[in-house]
């Protein structure tokens, strides 16, 4: 999710009537949902809409909808299918780049958005190198990541959207838009609000998707998640938060829309959509140990721009935000203010050392006057990624890159430590349980084992090169490489630990592959190797051993276990989309044959809708005996293995 300081937050009504209908309907009712915001409906009728007529609308509209929805596999996807369309716009090739360089995908991503550059011919120079450059960087990263470990803290991520993490006293303090104990929740990571302009919007839900706004929370050890007590005076949005060093002290980004606000002197009611900035505030401990008042930043300006991001230096006397207020070099900047002797902030100074044409936030410094933040405008992995300068005699240094597994293709931000090595990071990353994760990182100097491996065609038995290899240990740990020319990978392995090995490639069905390391008492190399199966749309693949009871169509056991095979299949590669056939033998009456294998496609096609896969990804087909494999049709006497051999199940890949 790009985290600009502006979350779109449209309030409506959404209705969706569900009826039969042609092609052109269904479209239309798709675009109704996309334009409410709505994109999981607007997504299946716009695949319905696709699978009746493959126009470029349809597809172009399904890639959108899911970068929207941050599931970039699917976007991937959609896009590969877009650029080859007639009539499809270049942009659509830019696009297309983004998706592959999310999906870690690199060299494909650099190779179209070399062909994008070559038809814009007024695209920035400047710009198309860092982007170039990062796609090379990134591939180098990859292949020699840094010795950190990453974790996924479970405990205090959700199913929604979780970040911003830091230490406060013995508690951890975090911004999420979880469901609070009043039964409220809270959606968007982004502080900006938008709304129907002609009303405040609701305080308690955020009418596009029912839910409310982003909140502060704690948590202590292993107690269970509550609410930070705060009393900010605003129903919307809250977070994330900076504490002083003694914890007397803390300044926090919310959204607050008074009774004074005008609507009506909102230039973008035009369109119906309101604005609303955020804000930082302050606010102090009293002498009981509650939190008190709280106080606007001195800086602050709601109708023209918006600040946020805050972070207190350990003394309190350098505030330093993220703004896209006038004058700054990119999106949004980072600034610094003092605080003068008589106790007031001082003009904000742009650190122009470190801000770009992109955007740049969350600043933090540690201990040791290191200065982390995160910015898209420089060369890095994608998105947002992390980066580490030194802050001495008044200057800053060039800043570093972090490198993988610390940054990662999508957005790594709210990098904050609590000890040497250590500390908590924030990404929405795909290995993640919500839109945004909290993950915990420690330096580690010994890594116990090492798995090397090559990826092949599984039929040719030829090494595949740019094969994306994913790593992923049973806590919730991931990692990610690409395959020399050679088609090797490695990977470094932790002691006692469980592992799922997946390769995947463009136009090959993935493979999985799964190892361990206990019962390891020293260290050694395992070796694994990938065999990856080429995919040819439409080419029908047998499903052995899938047999009915004479007339019926009831999935017997022996058929599920073998239908679960190809439930794997499509869980493993989820972009491919399937025809399933069913066929029968020439005795019997041609018309009920067909019948009779409709039913069974059905039967079947059933079976793995109810295992979870989409029923859009998934086609039914009776041939009956239309489609005999050998010579035996109406008539012609066979054994009955021959018959049996025209008594099939198949599947063929549609679309990938």
């Amino acid at each position: 999710m790009k985290r600009n300081l502006l979350a779109f937050f449209i309030f409506g009504l959404l209705a969706l009537m569900s009826r039969p209908a042609s092609a052109q309907y269904v479209l239309k009712e798709a675009d109704v949902q996309f334009e409410l915001f709505n994109y999981a409906k607007a997504v299946d009728l716009y695949e319905v809409a696709y699978k009746k007529n493959p126009t470029l609308h349809a597809a172009e509209q399904l890639a959108i909808c899911y970068a929207l929805m941050n599931n970039y596999l699917q976007t991937e996807s959609w896009y590969a299918k877009v650029v080859e369309m007639p009539k499809s716009a270049p942009i659509n090739i830019y696009n297309y780049a983004l998706a592959l360089q999310n999906n870690s995908k690199y060299a494909d991503a650099k190779a179209q958005f070399l062909k994008y550059f070559s038809l814009d011919k007024d695209f920035p120079s400047n710009k198309q190198n860092i982007i170039l450059s990062s796609c090379d960087s990134a591939v180098m990263w990859m292949r020699s990541p840094t010795k950190v470990a990453i974790t996924n803290e479970k405990g205090l991520n959700s199913a929604q959207s979780d970040w911003g993490s830091v230490k406060y006293m013995d508690e951890m303090v975090f911004t999420s838009d979880r469901k609070d104990s009043i039964g409220k929740s809270a959606t968007g990571g982004r502080p900006f609000l938008k709304f129907d302009g002609s009303k405040k919007p609701n305080r308690n839900i955020y009418g596009s998707t029912g839910n409310g706004y982003l909140h502060l929370y704690m948590k202590k050890g292993t107690d269970s998640v509550k609410l930070f007590p705060l009393n900010t005076g605003t129903n919307y949005h809250v977070g994330a938060a900076s504490f002083t060093a003694d914890g007397k002290e803390m300044y926090f980004t919310l959204t607050k829309i008074d009774d004074e606000l005008s609507f009506s002197k909102n230039s973008i009611l035009k369109s119906k959509l309101a604005t609303v900035n955020v804000e930082i505030f302050s606010s102090k401990k009293d002498t009981s140990g509650n939190w008190g008042e709280v106080v606007p930043f001195k800086y602050n300006n709601v109708n023209e721009y918006s600040v946020g991001d805050p972070f207190i230096s350990s003394d309190g006397n350098t505030l330093y935000f993220a703004s896209n207020m006038p004058g700054g070099k990119g999106g949004t900047d980072i600034y610094a203010s003092l605080k003068t002797e008589a106790g007031d902030w001082g003009v904000p100074e742009n650190l122009k050392d470190i801000n770009t044409e992109g955007n740049e936030r969350t600043p933090f410094f540690d201990g040791s006057n290191n200065f982390y933040f995160s910015s898209d405008g420089r060369v890095g992995m994608g998105g947002l990624d992390i980066y580490k300068a030194r802050l001495e005699s008044g200057k800053i240094s060039v800043p570093k890159n972090l490198g993988y597994p610390t940054n990662s293709p999508k957005d790594d931000f709210a990098f904050t430590t609590y000890a040497p090595k250590t500390g908590y990071l924030s990404s929405n990353r795909n290995e993640g349980l919500g839109q945004d994760d909290i993950y915990s990182f420690v330096d580690r100097e010994i890594i116990a084992f090492k798995l090397v491996g090559t990826a092949f065609n599984k039929v040719s038995k030829t090494p595949l090169v740019n094969t994306l290899v994913t790593l992923t240990n049973k806590n919730g740990t991931q990692l990610k490489t690409v395959t020399q020319a050679d088609g090797k990978f490695d990977f470094g392995l932790d002691e006692s630990s469980d592992y799922v090995l997946l390769g995947s490639k463009d136009n090959y069905r993935s493979d999985v592959a799964s190892l361990t390391t206990r019962g390891l008492v020293s260290s050694s190399t395992l070796t694994k190797d990938l065999f990856l199966e080429s995919i040819v749309i439409n080419k029908p693949i047998k499903i052995e051993n899938i047999y009915y009871d004479f007339d019926k169509s009831n999935i017997r056991p022996d058929a599920a276990v073998e239908l679960d095979k190809l439930v794997k299949i499509l869980t493993d590669n989820p972009t491919i989309w399937i025809e399933l056939g069913s066929h029968t033998d020439s005795r019997g009456n041609d018309q009920y044959n067909q019948w009779l294998s409709q039913k069974r496609a059905n039967s079947a096609v059933q079976y793995i809708i109810d295992k979870g896969i989409s029923k859009n990804r998934i086609t039914a087909k009776g041939y009956g005996e239309s489609m005999p494999v050998n010579r035996c049709t109406n008539g012609v006497k066979c054994s009955e293995a021959d018959f049996q051999l025209n008594r099939r199940t198949e599947f063929k890949i549609v679309k990938q």
